[in-house]
């Protein structure tokens, strides 16, 4: 497949993440991999948002404490964002509603790249104040620079640094050069663009459980979008799918990563981390910026009860 047949990915992560843990971090880089591997997909960008203060969690840390934590677990990476999205809503938010927002944004950013150049891009700025203006995604000044697929996905990928998130679960999107004369429309390249949810198995697992997910939600979130599962804990997702209807139906809508890592992924949970059990080992799961601002902040004192 050339890189333009191939299905682009955006990662998109929702939990907790209190912390955020070494694990999170590798979950994004196996899935990438893997994904890679697979020969069909092109992994364009990763997407880590933290759930509301309301989710109502024991421990569950501020949201303020929780995006920096994030912020500096990912600062080296140079395709992995951190969304606050989530947590500047007025309330807990459904993981389908998380999707449902992101695949609105992207469709806003691929519309101000494929439509008229002056058309401008509305997408918020993390950071940036609502009323602040923000530049188009893509602007094309010069008559002889045609917007091949690669320009225009170079300019999605470099308006992860800056967007707060991305959209649809598997859209075709044709481009066209819109210095073209009057009429004319010529068709360069179609690119595949989907957004898919990253998790572990335990939430695949969760599933399973009757009464705990809206069902129209998890129709949506694998019918419509898509997962892809970081096995842990020795979980097999190939068993857990056979218990729900729901995902026995989208089991082609479901990618497990199969690979040969050694990753210790039982500690990828933050609820399962060291740090949340007080037994001193925290180096072990987290990043020194996080343990450092952990302290800095004295956040988790309580931790071991």
């Amino acid at each position: 497949m050339t890189e333009t047949t191939k299905t682009h990915v955006i990662l998109l992560s929702c939990g907790t993440f209190n912390p955020i843990t070494k694990g999170h971090i590798q979950m994004f880089e196996r899935a990438r991999d893997y994904l890679h591997k697979t020969g069909r997909f092109i992994v364009i960008g990763g997407i880590v948002s933290p759930v509301h203060d309301s989710y109502g969690k024991t421990g569950l840390v501020s949201s303020r404490h929780r995006l920096t934590m994030c912020q500096l677990a990912v600062q080296s990476s140079d395709w992995i964002r951190v969304d606050p999205w989530e947590c500047y809503q007025d309330t807990w938010q459904t993981t389908c509603s998380v999707l449902e927002h992101h695949r609105d944004l992207m469709k806003r950013v691929t519309g101000c790249i494929l439509s008229n150049v002056n058309t401008p891009s509305i997408t918020p700025v993390i950071g940036q104040p609502q009323n602040e203006s923000t530049q188009p995604i893509y602007q094309n000044n010069n008559v002889s620079n045609k917007p091949t697929a690669a320009k225009i996905l170079g300019k999605v990928g470099e308006s992860l640094s800056r967007i707060c998130c991305v959209r649809p679960p598997m859209e075709r999107f044709t481009f066209v050069d819109e210095n073209a004369n009057l009429g004319t429309v010529m068709r360069y390249e179609e690119i595949e663009l989907r957004i898919l949810l990253l998790c572990g198995s335990d939430l695949l697992e969760s599933f399973c459980i009757p009464g705990l997910w809206n069902e129209s939600d998890m129709e949506v979130i694998v019918g419509e979008f898509g997962i892809v599962v970081v096995p842990r804990d020795g979980a097999d997702p190939d068993r857990i799918m056979n218990h729900s209807s729901i995902l026995r139906k989208y089991k082609n809508n479901i990618l497990v990563v199969r690979d040969d890592s050694n990753h210790p992924m039982s500690v990828v949970s933050s609820t399962k981390s060291s740090l949340q059990h007080g037994d001193g080992h925290v180096v072990d799961y987290l990043c020194q910026p996080v343990i450092d601002y952990i302290l800095k902040s004295q956040l988790y004192i309580n931790a071991s009860g």
